[in-house]
């Protein structure tokens, strides 16, 4: 094995990686993790101390998972043949190329919106902003499956 597919292994290894570190936990969290607590635990100050600890730990891995995506991302393009550039519609690999793209997309802003907005919106109640938050989080899963959707179909045509 010669060092380009070494270096070609570790960023699909890494970009892989960050994936799963970012839908996995998105997916875990919100199937397994939250209606697991809020059965066991219901609803009181001892769920909402549970949950912010594990998202508080959660997030800081979901923006370096972020960061990791990008640059192993546009590492990974400059392999690619097909790759026409961000957003190209040209082929049909940079057509599912660029909608995962967008979803990702969508994905950091539900992601931003959840931590961001929700988590400090005063204005809204208790059950309001636990209501919008799972709603959100429903949301990124949907939008993390259909991101793997389209990256099974961007590597095989890729």
């Amino acid at each position: 094995m010669d060092m380009h597919q070494i270096v070609l292994a570790m960023e699909i290894f890494l970009h892989d990686l960050f994936t799963v570190i970012w839908i996995g936990g998105l997916f875990t969290l919100g199937v397994i993790v939250l209606p697991a607590v809020k059965k066991v635990l219901e609803k009181g100050p001892q769920t909402k101390a549970f949950m912010g600890a594990i998202q508080k730990r959660l997030g800081l891995l979901v923006y370096l998972s972020m960061a990791g995506l990008i640059i192993t991302g546009l590492q990974l393009a400059k392999h690619a043949p097909s790759f026409q550039g961000l957003f190209s519609f040209e082929n049909q690999y940079a057509i599912f190329l660029s909608l995962k793209h967008l979803l990702v997309l969508a994905m950091v802003a539900a992601a931003l919106f959840r931590s961001l907005f929700l988590n400090q919106a005063r204005t809204l109640s208790v059950q309001s902003r636990e209501k919008w938050s799972d709603l959100v989080l429903a949301l990124n899963i949907i939008l993390g499956i259909g991101v793997l959707l389209l990256s099974g179909f961007s590597a095989a045509l890729g």
